[in-house]
């Protein structure tokens, strides 16, 4: 009966509309040939097809602008962050793009009365025969055959649009990108690979550790740093004062996604490691889209992600709260963490309009690369998909990520984007930058993880490669080190894939070097002499380049913290874990603290700080010993000043609390 309805809708809507007037069209986007899916037969002129015309998000071209007027420390508007209703209606699509496409749907036959407008404002839906699509885009419709499966998709080669109107339009669909019916799967991808150090198990911590000469006289809790990483050497290696503020609303954001943690594991922590939290102490959940809490500690689903992450927030920032955004229901969450799917959403459940809004060929969630809710498996999550429910924390750390060739440039564009209206209302959002050097993990993608035919250009990573977030890569202690010994790039032989598991960093493929970076990272290549050969691009062929790196891409990692030899429950067990998932938590550890010290002087959050730490090195401890290896090269060594190993250093806190406080 409803199709019947929608039917008889369309055909006296067809049968009333306006003779169009002639228009010049252009072609708006062109496909490329689908390897894997066969063109069929073509769409019977009378199906009906769900059309969506994103339209093109307003001043996009002013965002690294705006965000610089609020983030550098020399703008007399530093601090004055958006609200996000203020954000919402900076970039979205002006009411002349709305009234103009409107208006040529109109005189070409799509009577308003069939034209849904997005609460967003971010896109124009209606339901229209297949002829009277393929006349207002000047292209035919067919269905498309997936070569190894079932799957169906309908898709056109090219479209038109009116020349007039075509700065409005971001893209349609059905169109070029084929309709999506099923999802694909591959490799897993999380930024870090958390690893354990190889035999340090439970039985190996009640064994008498061998104090290094030079710490023997250190208190007792600070001997063994080097193979021991307690909250205790944190807080002596960066001079992180114990917490005593906890100010309401300023709990600390940790994404999780296909890892959980187990309550009993945190409670053996802090009993072991950190007694001053109280037994049962467990984060604010803030859970996407059927997400789980917590599970047994003996669940294949608690390998140690989560718990790791909170043990060092908490070590570092308790009374203060932890607020946990875990994402995805019982069906995707164990899944998709072993594919493509990262953030989107997560970002829609703090953005309602990210839900919809088009941006750089995206609009809304992908369905080739992210979950549906609800969820048509019968396990799934039936509910909405969550849109604008939880109010972001104003700092969040994530230990996610994958190589930026994995995902589409246009998907990670608009996500990179949603980071920038972020930064804008104040927000700071870190993220792990990885650890496998310049590489990614073995066999993303290839069996060493580098990119070419050759398998030795460098795999630069995402989120890292996003301008308007600050990455965070390892550092380590030696063995026979204190915690008064500077530290090296996190590099260690954890064997199997993990031989070389060392701090990731380098230069992205798909972004350009902010300008906010630009001087240090000139610096480095005056001061490095690399040997290596180079491309400058963001389509550079790398099938045909000889450089093994972008000279003009996004640089990475902003900054460092201690990866390496912390110890922790999982499963009832303590282990020792490295990785830069440990990095990201303890920075954005540091800057919740100093959140807290600035919100008592009636200031606001430190919000987006790469411009603050680039214009003022000086407060953090420059790494300049060790190297990130990877795809048959050394990688990059670290040396003074900012290097693609350990960024800028690690946090020296009273010298970041000076300065950030006095900040307006």
């Amino acid at each position: 009966m409803l199709v019947l309805q929608v039917c008889v809708a369309l055909a006296i809507a067809a049968l009333s509309g306006a003779v169009p007037a002639p228009v010049k069209h252009v072609l708006h986007e062109k496909r490329d040939q689908h390897v894997d899916w066969v063109k069929g037969e073509r769409v019977k002129r009378d199906s009906v097809l769900p059309v969506r015309i994103g339209l093109t998000q307003n001043n996009l071209e002013k965002g690294e602008e705006l965000l610089m007027t609020v983030s550098d420390p020399t703008s007399p508007k530093y601090g004055q962050y958006w609200s996000a209703e203020e954000v919402h209606d900076m970039f979205a699509p002006p009411k002349e793009s709305v009234d103009s496409v409107r208006q040529w749907l109109e005189s070409s036959g799509i009577d308003k009365s069939r034209v849904v407008h997005s609460d967003n404002k971010g896109w124009l839906a209606f339901d229209a025969y297949a002829h009277e699509v393929e006349k207002l885009f000047m292209t035919e419709f067919y269905e498309h055959e997936h070569s190894h499966t079932a799957s169906l998709k309908i898709g056109c080669e090219e479209y038109h649009v009116p020349e007039h109107i075509q700065h409005h339009i971001d893209y349609i669909t059905p169109g070029v990108k084929l309709s999506p019916i099923v999802k694909k799967s591959t490799k897993a991808k999380r930024a870090s690979h958390l690893a354990h150090s190889k035999g340090e198990i439970a039985s190996d911590i009640s064994k008498p550790k061998v104090v290094p000469p030079k710490a023997k006289g250190l208190p007792a809790e600070l001997q063994n740093c080097g193979s021991d990483m307690t909250p205790a050497c944190i807080k002596a290696l960066y001079k992180i004062p114990d917490a005593t503020k906890a100010k309401k609303g300023n709990s600390l954001g940790l994404y999780e996604q296909g890892d959980y943690f187990a309550k009993s594991d945190l409670d053996l922590y802090y009993k072991d490691y950190a007694p001053w939290i109280p037994q049962g102490t467990y984060p604010i959940p803030a859970l996407i889209d059927g997400a789980n809490y917590s599970v047994p500690d003996y669940s294949a689903l608690n390998s140690g992600e989560s718990d790791i992450d909170i043990d060092m927030a908490y070590a570092l920032i308790y009374p203060q709260e932890v607020t946990l955004y875990q994402v995805d229901d019982q069906v995707y969450e164990p899944v998709e963490v072993a594919t493509t799917n990262l953030f989107n959403t997560f970002l829609d459940a703090l953005d309602g309009s990210y839900c919809t809004y088009s941006a750089y060929g995206e609009t809304g969630n992908n369905p080739d690369i992210d979950p549906v809710y609800p969820n048509p498996d019968p396990a799934g999550y039936k509910g909405k998909l969550q849109c604008g429910v939880y109010k972001p924390t104003n700092v969040i750390s994530a230990s996610y990520g994958q190589a930026e060739a994995d995902l589409p440039a246009a998907y990670t564009k608009r996500q990179c984007n949603e980071f920038l209206k972020l930064g804008l209302q104040g927000h700071s959002i870190l993220f792990a930058s990885g650890d496998y050097g310049v590489a990614s993990f073995p066999g993303d993608g290839t069996p060493n993880g580098c990119l070419g035919p050759e398998g030795k250009i460098f795999n630069p990573q995402y989120p890292s490669n996003c301008p308007y977030v600050t990455s965070v890569g390892g550092t380590m202690l030696y063995e026979d080190q204190t915690v008064h010994d500077a530290e090296s790039v996190m590099h260690a032989d954890l064997g199997g894939t993990a031989a070389n598991f060392s701090s990731s960093g380098g230069f992205s493929n798909y972004f350009p070097q902010p300008l906010y970076q630009k001087a240090a990272v000139e610096k480095y290549f005056k001061k490095a002499k690399l040997s290596y050969p180079h491309y400058s691009g963001m389509n550079v062929n790398l099938n045909t380049t000889k450089g093994l790196f972008n000279r003009i891409g996004r640089a990475y990692p902003d900054v460092a913290a201690n990866g390496a030899m912390f110890p922790a429950y999982t499963g009832g067990t303590v282990h020792h874990y490295y990785g830069a998932s440990l990095a990201s938590p303890l920075f954005a550890s540091v800057l919740n603290l100093i959140n807290e010290e600035r919100l008592a002087k009636g200031k606001g959050p430190v919000g987006f700080v790469n411009p603050v730490l680039y214009a003022h090195p000086e407060v953090l401890n420059d790494i300049t010993n060790g190297t990130n290896v990877g795809c048959g090269s050394e990688g990059f060594s670290a040396i003074p000043g900012w290097d693609p190993a350990t960024g800028l250093g690690t946090p020296n806190y009273p010298k970041l609390k000076k300065l950030l406080l006095s900040l307006p």
